[in-house]
């Protein structure tokens, strides 16, 4: 799958080039998107944010596409999502989480910047009890106890804080607790918890 990169911005093309070491198509019009077929199409937002539904609409009919957005906020992630995007983040975010989204969206899942998936697990109603707590049963006594903070919302580098063990060792955990409980990530997690 080619990668695509449009922006009316030419820093933040530089910046997304330098990101990615493999080779990226050029497009310097909006309307040459809409005969892309099978293509990652990387937009970032301000280059279609008065029309960005119409645009989303026509361009993931046939294509994946990433919006990056120079001042990312949660209420634009969702109406970026729930109009076709498969990936939504910040525009000058560091190489590697452009590689990542990109990986992501490819295996067919969406991506956010991980500060948004923090937000949304806030977002989930907590309850003080597991539904179900079998549902913890497959897990170590250790899993366990990082499964219910990483539910709440807490990042990996806080779970390993407050448990005084490195983050090395919390993803290591929570690599193990995804398997184990068939979930992909820690929004799934807190789904699947709640």
């Amino acid at each position: 799958m080619q990668v695509v990169l449009y922006s009316d911005d030419i820093l933040l093309i530089e910046h997304w080039e330098r990101s990615l070491d493999k080779e990226c198509i050029l497009i310097d019009e909006i309307k040459e998107l809409e005969n892309l077929k099978n293509s990652l199409i990387i937009i970032n937002y301000s280059a279609c944010n008065t029309n960005c539904e119409n645009i989303l609409k026509v361009l993931t009919l046939k294509n994946k596409v990433l919006v990056l957005h120079r001042t990312p906020d949660i209420q634009t992630a969702k109406y970026i999502l729930s109009h076709g995007a498969k990936g939504y983040g910040n525009a000058f975010m560091r190489g590697h989480f452009i590689v990542s989204a990109i990986e992501t969206i490819k295996e067919n899942m969406i991506w956010l910047y991980p500060e948004f998936i923090t937000m949304l697990i806030a977002d989930i109603p907590k309850s003080k009890n597991i539904s179900n707590p079998d549902k913890l049963d497959l897990l170590s006594d250790r899993e366990k106890e990082v499964a219910l903070l990483l539910k709440d919302g807490h990042t990996y580098k806080d779970v390993a804080k407050l448990l005084e063990i490195t983050p090395r060792t919390i993803k290591a955990h929570a690599s193990h607790i995804y398997k184990k409980l068939l979930v992909k990530d820690r929004l799934g997690l807190a789904l699947y918890l709640r």
